[in-house]
């Protein structure tokens, strides 16, 4: 029958469309379902396009100051207008690539809202009319959406989510970022960039709190640098919008409460799942706090049905999502008789985390603290980019690396990373961690000159207290 398969995708996000391709390789008929855009929320309204807007955020800060580079750009301005029109087009052309990869692994796409009837069967509805699908398996992979406050929701005016952060209907001249999560930080990162004032809210005693404590101190100091006004360990009692603007009550870390204006806010304080509306209730599919409980191979307590993704537990990041995918789809073609696929679980201190604000933050693995916190004797290496001379022929001298490893068996527990380019030098510990290779395996690894990889090199040496260039 044209409409049954061995496996449909409920959800197209960096999860989704990956696990379809995979199921494609493999042999399996696979249909996707997605009820907006091809790409889910990461290629059309989170990763990419915001990375978009954050490389005209740097350019235009380079701009600045060009005459620290022997450059001189008189007269620098920017169009907002056009710098989101670039966003937007980046994500088309994403979307696009999408759509192709679906036609070129013969993967189904239904466009709707899709709904689990019972295991094995969806429905797909779209602007009224229905239609059935069936399959052995289906992935849920329907991502999460920004969480409201719940005293003063997101009105698209004053009061944005990311999604109106990214076609903001006007610039923002004083704004207020509540949250410094990743979401948060970025987008006050751009804006801060492109010339507004900048205020960063956040309820825990410290930004980017889920960072090591050294890192999470270095952007509170370059931050500052940069013009913000970053209070922790503070909240947000009340917040009104009105034609003028946001009027908001903040209670700061010594309980003092003040009433502050600001043109618009950006509401960051993390996700909520879609869980609703697509039959798990009814088929008793375990969630906490909304989240769909998983095993190591992304099985649901209900056979046949999976889960990959935002919709499932932390860390809450596209490339876990894209893995998760893979790892499902293997598990399933083997319960299918493929004796040539051989899932591997998870390891979640395998998974970098990366954040996008100038300065770039990466790490993967514990932090210093929690490496204690879970016995381990630990031994720190740190090396700041002020040591290095790409860094320095850069004009990037600002941050520094910082390795943990076990003190008695050598093993890289935790890197973590501030300064420019580290989402992509996070890389080498990331397979490093993944091969289990120790502190011998990086001292012995030859590394280019001049790179700032170099500063990975030497972060570990400095662990050893064998460091060179400081």
């Amino acid at each position: 029958m044209a409409n049954t398969y061995d496996l449909i995708v409920l959800g197209s996000g960096p999860g989704g469309y990956v696990a379809a391709i995979r199921a494609s390789q493999l042999g399996l008929k696979t249909a996707i379902v997605e009820r907006e855009n091809l790409g889910g929320i990461c290629l059309n309204w989170g990763c990419i396009p915001t990375k978009a807007l954050l490389r005209s955020g740097e350019i235009f800060h380079h701009m600045k100051h060009a005459e620290s580079f022997g450059l001189k750009a008189e007269g620098v301005s920017m169009d907002l207008e056009k710098v989101v029109a670039r966003s937007r087009a980046v994500a088309k052309q994403l979307n696009q690539g999408v759509t192709g990869l679906m036609k070129k692994n013969k993967i189904d796409v239904h466009m709707g809202n899709g709904s689990i009837d019972a295991p094995g069967k969806m429905t797909v509805e779209k602007d009224g009319k229905k239609t059935q699908l069936s399959a052995k398996h289906i992935i849920v992979a329907t991502g999460a959406r920004a969480r409201d406050l719940p005293f003063a929701p997101a009105d698209g005016d004053r009061i944005w989510t990311y999604r109106t952060a990214m076609t903001p209907p006007a610039m923002p001249k004083d704004l207020l970022v509540i949250g410094s999560g990743a979401i948060g930080i970025e987008f006050a990162s751009f804006y801060n960039d492109m010339g507004a004032n900048v205020t960063v809210v956040e309820v825990m005693d410290r930004i980017v709190p889920v960072e090591d404590a050294d890192i999470s101190a270095e952007l509170l100091k370059q931050l500052k640098k940069q013009g913000m006004t970053i209070l922790p360990k503070a909240g947000v009692n009340s917040l009104k919008a009105d034609k003028g603007g946001v009027t908001a009550e903040i209670k700061d870390a010594a309980g003092k409460v003040e009433k502050k204006q600001f043109s618009h806010c950006i509401v960051a304080i993390g996700i909520v799942p879609n869980t609703e509306n697509i039959g798990l209730e009814k088929l008793k599919v375990a969630t906490t706090k909304g989240h769909i409980n998983t095993d190591e191979m992304c099985r649901t307590n209900v056979k046949g049905i999976w889960a990959i993704g935002d919709v499932t537990a932390p860390p809450w990041l596209a490339h876990k999502a894209s893995h998760e995918g893979i790892i499902c789809v293997e598990a399933i073609a083997k319960e299918m008789g493929n004796k040539d696929v051989h899932p591997h679980a998870m390891d979640v201190r395998n998974i970098p985390g990366c954040t996008y604000c100038h300065p770039q933050i990466a790490s993967v693995g514990l932090t210093e603290a929690k490496a204690k916190e879970e016995g381990y004797t630990v031994k720190v290496g740190k090396f700041p980019f002020i040591g290095n001379g790409k860094a320095i022929a850069l004009g990037e001298t600002q941050g520094f690396i910082k390795t943990v490893f076990d003190a008695k068996t050598g093993e890289l527990l935790g890197a973590h990373m501030i300064g420019a380019e580290v989402t992509e030098l996070i890389q080498g510990y990331t397979i490093g961690k993944t091969a289990e290779l120790v502190e011998t395996d990086f001292i012995n690894t030859v590394f280019a000159h001049p790179t700032l990889s170099e500063m990975m090199h030497e972060a570990v040496l400095s662990a050893e207290g064998r460091v060179l260039h400081i």
